[in-house]
């Protein structure tokens, strides 16, 4: 450093740096740059998560028939699927299981139950819809709806009120009945899961095809091992003659399903897919 009196006050003269110096001190710049504007990013992308899934509340409430229903504890070990459901999602999510033995899309709403529903929706809510077993009971007119024609409506109805008051309707195929001849899985619903995935498809709502999915896994699984998921149970104080239902589901089966569902749901684009947990 060289130093000089000028006028009687001292004036300091610094040199330029040279080239490696000036090199190291843009680096150190660039570094800072891009640690701060890295950080920014973090930032918002945290922020952004957070409202993703640390949001609102959502409550989903689930109508449909006994393959979903809540059961007692006297009729254990049969369970409906959305019963067994809440543990396939986070916190952030209550489960409403509306869903009622024996209930057809008509009887549900004969009933009341669907108004119900509808009157406790908020926006940001969601509706899973899977009827079709009860309506098909052609013999009892309480029940029995035509799967082109009123059974048709009444999806188209349940989906149509639920996204007026803003809320998300997803349909569902019926789980399979275990029913094997000549050692092949054979259908029983006939039309109405074809009439679930017309509606889904003409309304633009999310469709999981339990038909489809739980047809597969009791195929694998064939004749004898399905039994272990659907309510076959040997003789008890309360079943005397033991029980051997090929509808309805034991917590295995029920388990199995709700798990079948998490994992379409989970790769869906909505809120409700960030809070699955997918086991």
């Amino acid at each position: 450093m060289q130093r000089s009196e000028t006028g009687g006050s001292l004036n300091t003269i610094i040199p330029a740096p040279d080239g490696a110096e000036l090199r190291c001190k843009m680096k150190l710049i660039y570094f800072k740059v891009v640690l701060l504007f890295s950080m920014i990013l973090f930032g918002i992308s945290a922020i952004t998560i957070a409202q993703q899934t640390n949001g609102k509340n959502i409550t989903v409430f689930t109508i449909g028939d006994s393959t979903m229903a809540n059961k007692k504890a006297e009729v254990a070990p049969e369970t409906g699927w959305c019963q067994v459901f809440p543990a396939f999602v986070d916190q952030s999510v209550e489960i409403k299981n509306r869903a009622v033995n024996g209930r057809s899309t008509k009887s549900f709403i004969a009933e009341g139950r669907w108004k119900s529903v509808l009157d406790s929706l908020q926006s940001g809510d969601y509706v899973f819809i899977q009827f079709g077993h009860n309506d098909q009971k052609i013999q009892d007119s309480t029940r029995y709806t035509e799967p082109f024609t009123s059974y048709r409506k009444n999806l188209e109805r349940f989906v149509r009120e639920t996204c007026e008051k803003g809320a998300t309707p997803i349909l569902f195929t019926s789980i399979v009945r275990r029913k094997f001849e000549n050692g092949f899985l054979t259908d029983t619903h006939g039309n109405y899961p074809v009439v679930v995935r017309q509606v889904a498809a003409e309304m633009n709502v999310p469709l999981i095809d339990l038909q489809l999915l739980t047809a597969g896994a009791v195929t694998a699984l064939g004749d004898e091992a399905s039994k272990g998921i659907y309510l076959w149970t040997p003789p008890a104080d309360k079943f005397l003659e033991g029980r051997k239902d090929a509808t309805h589901l034991r917590v295995e089966g029920a388990t199995l399903v709700a798990k079948l569902a998490a994992q379409q749901l989970i790769l869906m684009d909505n809120s409700l897919a960030k809070r699955i947990q997918s086991h």
